[in-house]
């Protein structure tokens, strides 16, 4: 099975003052590190493409996308796809990234986007997945606005529905945090966080699709969940419930 996963990448620039000195650091960071390496243990063949790639490795034809089961998104904003540079910055036309995955869909492919400050509308809206075309895409509504729920505490999800995905499932390990919205009228939601939908399945015409509210990776992954006995297993259901 051919996953295409994207985002989880960060670069930290940073001033470090000592006294009347300063010097600058920069650190770049993968999150999903941990979670690819379990899934090519499970036989998935994983494609991972960084933020930062997708303005030179993000295919610009749907066959080329047609080589993948699924597509993952996670942490990662829709300015990424949608201004890459040779639209920004020398006005170029160039194929709408995001339409290429909504018509991936439409025709058959597997979608997941999983949480993050940069999915859905993410920290300050800027995510803002919303008012592009892959909205329609989503077996879920999202907010208007910021829809990070910082859970310092922690919250523990509970598995509301059973299915292949949730199988076996009743008790969640800890999160520190989520992106909050409502499931579509013809959407699943198997499992909840509070009030609120935390696992979601749906369709978009041919293709299958599936929203994960909270992050894969640290930060709102708590240690608790990245140790977790079931964390392998269920990617892995997710993977198999959504892809070709």
């Amino acid at each position: 099975m051919k996953i295409l996963f994207i985002g989880e990448s960060w670069t930290i620039h940073m001033i470090h003052a000592k006294g009347f000195d300063t010097f600058e650091s920069t650190e770049y960071v993968e999150g999903a590190t941990y979670l690819l390496e379990g899934l090519k243990e499970e036989g998935f063949d994983i494609t991972y493409m960084p933020s930062h790639e997708v303005q030179v490795r993000f295919p610009k034809t749907l066959e080329e996308l047609n080589k993948y089961d699924s597509i993952v998104l996670s942490d990662i904003g829709s300015n990424t796809f949608l201004l890459q540079n040779a639209t920004f910055y020398n006005m170029e036309k160039i194929p709408n990234a995001l339409s290429l995955i909504k018509e991936y869909v439409q025709n058959g492919g597997g979608f997941l986007m999983i949480g993050g400050y940069l999915s859905f509308m993410g920290i300050e809206g800027k995510a803002n997945y919303k008012n592009t075309i892959l909205n329609e895409v989503f077996p879920v509504e999202m907010k208007d606005y910021d829809d990070r729920a910082e859970y310092p505490e922690g919250i523990n999800p509970k598995t509301v529905k059973e299915h292949e995905i949730t199988k076996g499932i009743t008790a969640w390990p800890a999160f520190l945090g989520y992106n909050r919205f409502k499931a579509k009228s013809d959407a699943e939601v198997l499992v909840t966080a509070g009030e609120d939908p935390f696992l979601v399945v749906g369709k978009y015409e041919k293709g299958k699709t599936a929203c994960f509210a909270s992050d894969c990776a640290p930060h709102w992954g708590s240690e608790e969940f990245m140790n977790w006995s079931y964390y392998k297993p269920v990617w892995n259901r997710i993977l198999n419930h959504i892809s070709r």
